[in-house]
């Protein structure tokens, strides 16, 4: 059986992956999307492995509201995204700047 570290392991691994997109890669932001999926995703590894570690089926259900918050913010970045390109052409970060209201 797997023991309780080597899911945290995984999930700082993840983590860090995701952070580290997160900083390195400033120009697209669909990267950036996938990074914040990246973090959400070791959030979620976290909560169901304390869960599972103490017995309690409290850290599941936060991770199914994890995941619920996880797909709207994919849902509605990439709606975004698809209005920005449209608009402007690319989907570079450094054109956001001039987005107006």
């Amino acid at each position: 059986m797997i023991g309780l570290g080597a899911y945290l392991t995984v999930a700082a691994v993840v983590f860090t992956i995701g952070v580290l997109g997160i900083f390195l890669n400033r120009r697209n932001v669909i990267l950036m999307l996938m990074a914040i999926e990246l973090i959400l995703l070791a959030v979620n590894i976290n909560l169901v492995a304390f869960s599972a570690y103490l017995g309690d089926l409290t850290g599941q259900v936060l991770a199914m509201f994890v995941l619920t918050v996880a797909a709207a913010e994919a849902a509605i970045g990439l709606a975004i995204l698809v209005i920005f390109f449209r608009r402007r052409g690319t989907i570079a970060v450094d054109a956001a700047d001039r987005m107006r209201g």
